[in-house]
């Protein structure tokens, strides 16, 4: 038995705000979506356009108060080819919430305050 990696879900609470996000700092786009009937819920699949994997963003209606993300210990980490391009895009952003230049990676964070990593391609 084998088992790959599919997707990672974040809940979101403004859907467009969380997208146009993604689009401009991390080049996600939209790949499937769905709809609730009753339009409780709505769930966009974002890819990279490289590889399989997801990120799927959840939009609940009903959801009005910002996710406890506890003391934000997970996260979501992304290679960046051009490191330096992808830090001056972010800087311009205001998204970067940590640096770690040791290490040389850097955080950014999103509309709901989820923390990404960036790291150089090595």
């Amino acid at each position: 038995m084998k088992f790959v990696f599919n997707h990672n879900n974040i809940n979101v609470l403004d859907l467009e705000k969380s997208l146009a996000f993604y689009k401009e700092a991390l080049g996600l786009v939209e790949t499937r979506r769905k709809e609730a009937a009753d339009g409780s819920f709505i769930l966009v699949f974002l890819g990279d356009e490289t590889t399989p994997h997801k990120l799927e963003l959840t939009w609940l209606r009903d959801r009005k108060e910002p996710y406890n993300l506890g003391d934000n210990e997970f996260h979501i980490a992304f290679t960046a080819d051009d490191f330096d391009a992808a830090h001056e895009l972010h800087k311009k952003m205001g998204c970067i919430c940590y640096e770690n230049e040791a290490m040389g990676i850097y955080f950014i964070n999103d509309p709901d305050n989820y923390w990404l990593e960036i790291v150089p391609k090595r």
